[in-house]
C-alpha cells in the first residue's frame, strides 16, 4: 500500500481512489490461481482507507481469486489512524487480523522516529483491539516494537517488554531499527552521532526479548515473531517458508512460483508499468526461476523449526561436498551451540542462535557469494567452447 498521508482531505481522497483503481487494474488482470489462504493489506497506512474503500478492495480478490474458508485477513494498523467505529467498519469489510504499528511506549522514542502517535493514543487503540477480539469480532491481533534504539538499555527496553505483555496481545513483532534513507537516524549516522547499542548489547536485548516473552506464554516461531499458542501469522508463516505468494501494488514484491516480480515504487512509473502490461508482459505468466538456493536456506534458519538441509541442497542440485566449505564456515557457530543439527534439520538455537543470526546468515552469503563468483569464473564466455575434459 501507498503512505496515505496524515488527513484524507478532499486532495489525498482523490489520490486514494485514483491509487486504488489502478490497484484493482493489476488485481483485474493478474493471472488465475487457487483461493487465497491469506490476505494482507500493509505497507504505509493502509488503515487510511475508509471501511467501503476496504471492502472494494478485498471484493477484488475475491472475484479473481475467492478465500478459502477461514482465510486470514490482516489490516497493518497505526494508533493514530483509526478510532473504535472506524476498527468497526473495517471487521465488518473483513478484516479478521490487526497488526498495529506501536514501535515504542516512550513518547520521546515516537517523537524521534516521527510517528505520529503517543503512549496514551497506543494504549487506548490497544484496548479496542482486544475488546474486539474478546467480543469474538477479531480473531487476534499483533503488536510491533523496535529494540536496538539509539541510546536503549537493558532496563528499557525490560520495561517496554512488561508494557506489551500487561496489554495482551496474541502475537507480538520485535524488529531492529533500520536506518532508512532521508530520515533524521541517516542524518547523524553520517555524523557519527548515532548511539545504536554495541553488538554483545543488541544480543543480550535480543536474548532477553526471547526469555522475558517465553515466560509470558509466547513461543518464538520466527527470528522476529512470537505467539501465543495458535496466534502466530499464516502469513507469516507462509512468507518465511519459501513459499510463493502474490503480491500487488506500488513497490510489492510478489513471487507466485518462487520467482520474485518488483512492482515499481512510483505512482507514475507504477501506471506506465501497468498500461505496458504489468507483470504478463514483463514476467510471462508461467512458473520462473525458483527462489536461489541460499535465499531459501536464509529464509528456512530464520524460522523456529529450521530446515532440512540435505534435502533443500538436493533440490537446488548441489551435492555433500558442495556443502563442506559452508559447514566449514559453520563450525564456530556449530561449537558454541548456537546452530543445531536434529538428525537432517539444521535450526539456530534458541535464544542464543536466533539472537546471533546475522553471524550464521553472513557466512552463508559469503560462502554462496564466492561460489557465484567461482562459477562465474569457471563459465565459458560468448562465442568460447568448454574445455575438454582430461584424458583419463
Amino acid at each position: 500500500m501507498v503512505p496515505l498521508g496524515d488527513h484524507a482531505d478532499g486532495e489525498h481522497s482523490r489520490s486514494i481512489a485514483a491509487y486504488l483503481e489502478l490497484l484493482q487494474a493489476e488485481i483485474n488482470g493478474a493471472p488465475a490461481g487457487p483461493p487465497l489462504s491469506t490476505v494482507y493489506v500493509g505497507g504505509g497506512t493502509p488503515s487510511m482507507l475508509s471501511p467501503g474503500q476496504l471492502r472494494q478492495l478485498l471484493q477484488a480478490l475475491r472475484r479473481r481469486y475467492g478465500l478459502a474458508p477461514g482465510a486470514e485477513v490482516t489490516l497493518e494498523m497505526d494508533p493514530a489512524s483509526f478510532d473504535a467505529e472506524r476498527l468497526a467498519g473495517h471487521l465488518a469489510a473483513g478484516v479478521n487480523r490487526v497488526s498495529m504499528g506501536g514501535q515504542s511506549f516512550d513518547d520521546a522514542v515516537l517523537e524521534r522516529l516521527g510517528r505520529r502517535h503517543r503512549r496514551a493514543d497506543l494504549l487506548q487503540a490497544a484496548g479496542w483491539l482486544e475488546a474486539a477480539r474478546r467480543r469474538g469480532e477479531l480473531a487476534s491481533w499483533s503488536l510491533d516494537l523496535l529494540q536496538g534504539l539509539p541510546g536503549q538499555t537493558l532496563e528499557h527496553w525490560q520495561a517496554q517488554l512488561r508494557q506489551a505483555i500487561a496489554l495482551g496481545p496474541p502475537h507480538l513483532s520485535v524488529y531492529d531499527l533500520i536506518v532508512e534513507p532521508g530520515t533524521v537516524f541517516e542524518r547523524l549516522e553520517a555524523r557519527g552521532q548515532l548511539d545504536l547499542p554495541e553488538p554483545d548489547l543488541a544480543a543480550d536485548l535480543m536474548e532477553l526479548t526471547a526469555r522475558q516473552l517465553a515466560a509470558a506464554g509466547y513461543g518464538h516461531y520466527e527470528i522476529s515473531n512470537y505467539a501465543q499458542p495458535g496466534h502466530a501469522s499464516r502469513h507469516n508463516r507462509v512468507y518465511w517458508s519459501g513459499a510463493g505468494w502474490w503480491g500487488f501494488g506500488m513497490g510489492a514484491t510478489a513471487a507466485p512460483w518462487g520467482s520474485r516480480q518488483a512492482r515499481p515504487r512510483t505512482r507514475e512509473a507504477y501506471g506506465a508499468w501497468l498500461r505496458q502490461g504489468g507483470a504478463a508482459a514483463a514476467e510471462g505468466c508461467g512458473p520462473g526461476e525458483p527462489m536461489p538456493f541460499d535465499e531459501r536456506l536464509m529464509v528456512g534458519l530464520r524460522r523456529r523449526e529450521g530446515v532440512s538441509l540435505w534435502a533443500l541442497a538436493g533440490e537446488a542440485g548441489l551435492t555433500p561436498a558442495d556443502l563442506e566449505p559452508l559447514l566449514r564456515r559453520w563450525q564456530p557457530a556449530i561449537e558454541r551451540g548456537w546452530l543445531l543439527r536434529e538428525g537432517p534439520r539444521w535450526r539456530l538455537s534458541d535464544p542464543e542462535g536466533l539472537a546471533l543470526s546475522n553471524g550464521v546468515l553472513r557466512e552463508l552469503l559469503a560462502w554462496w557469494d564466492q561460489r557465484s563468483d567461482q562459477r562465474s569464473v569457471q563459465r565459458p564466455g560468448v562465442g568460447e567452447r568448454p574445455a575438454p575434459p582430461p584424458s583419463p
